[in-house]
């Protein structure tokens, strides 16, 4: 199941069972084929539906998309994952895009109809559902220091305005990218009532504890930290003391600004756990059953530890 599969081998697909997929470039270091085929393999134990039921991974350059979401439905695919760069560019290729997925403009989960795909989008549920495990804390009533406005940003910033976050900070490199963002984001926080506010990390570094909002959430939503000479995205010891610091970098497991949490001694957490709710979330959709998550973090925990 390690096979990272291409469009030509699409072309001449014939397993038979119930086929599901994750589509990314690159796509060789997802950890969603053995996470998946482990569940289906705990599924098809209470199950016999699920027996023949199997996950594979497809490297799929972004101009091929369109043609590969066409010849996956005609090899019926019963479900795709979709990773980078792809999320954003299949909106426009789904035959159905879910109301919740909507204003994140990206999908990550497809699901086969006869008409086309059914796109969902599942890592607001996996943002959510992991800072509950891990942290113990709910987006809910939170007031959240949101690092990024790229798309994972985005999809984490929907999901806390639609669970009633308290406040939104929302920090970033770039002004244009967080103008194009809070634009998008101020219908969604009026009509909640929630006070929605921007600023560049240069501007957050600046303002020292000056008028930042005390004990909030910080969600990392950013690439830094991915690489291990990375600084942090910001400085947590110039930020009032927050409540709580999440990661979504999951590799390496303890990035430059989880170790400055643990410093300060501020609760702290990395993505994997938002990896794995998000992939169970894609996994019920697609079976209609309950999923066993715990199986499905000790796949991807030990195919973690492997590399």
């Amino acid at each position: 199941m390690d096979t990272v599969h291409t469009l030509a081998d699409l072309a001449h697909w014939a397993y038979t069972g119930t086929a599901l997929a994750v589509l990314g470039h690159p796509i060789a270091h997802s950890l969603s084929p053995p996470m998946h085929n482990a569940a289906l393999g705990r599924l098809a134990t209470r199950d016999p539906r699920f027996a023949h039921w199997r996950y594979f991974r497809f490297d799929i350059p972004p101009d091929d998309l369109p043609r590969a979401l066409k010849l996956f439905h005609a090899k019926k695919f019963h479900g795709l994952n979709l990773t980078v760069p792809h999320k954003v560019l299949a909106l426009a290729r789904v035959a159905v895009v879910d109301a919740a997925a909507q204003p994140v403009g990206a999908v990550n989960t497809l699901l086969h109809a006869d008409a086309g795909w059914h796109g969902f989008n599942t890592d607001g549920h996996g943002l959510a559902a992991a800072v509950h495990e891990e942290l113990r804390r709910d987006l809910a009533g939170a007031t959240v220091l949101l690092l990024g406005a790229g798309g994972a940003a985005r999809g984490a910033a929907v999901e806390c305005l639609a669970r009633g976050c308290a406040a939104l900070w929302i920090a970033n490199r770039t002004r244009s990218h967080l103008n194009t963002l809070l634009k998008d984001l101020t219908p969604l926080a009026g009509a909640a009532g929630i006070p929605l506010h921007g600023l560049t990390l240069e501007e957050l570094a600046a303002r020292g504890h000056a008028g930042l909002p005390a004990h909030a959430l910080v969600i990392n939503a950013t690439s830094s930290g991915l690489r291990s000479h990375d600084a942090p995205p910001v400085d947590l010891t110039a930020l009032p003391r927050p409540a709580a610091v999440f990661d979504m970098i999951y590799n390496p497991p303890l990035s430059p600004l989880l170790r400055a949490a643990g410093a300060l001694g501020v609760p702290h957490a990395n993505g994997l756990a938002m990896l794995v709710h998000q992939g169970a979330k894609s996994l019920e959709i697609w079976t209609g059953a309950p999923v066993p998550v715990g199986t499905m973090r000790a796949a991807a925990e030990a195919a973690l530890a492997a590399r």
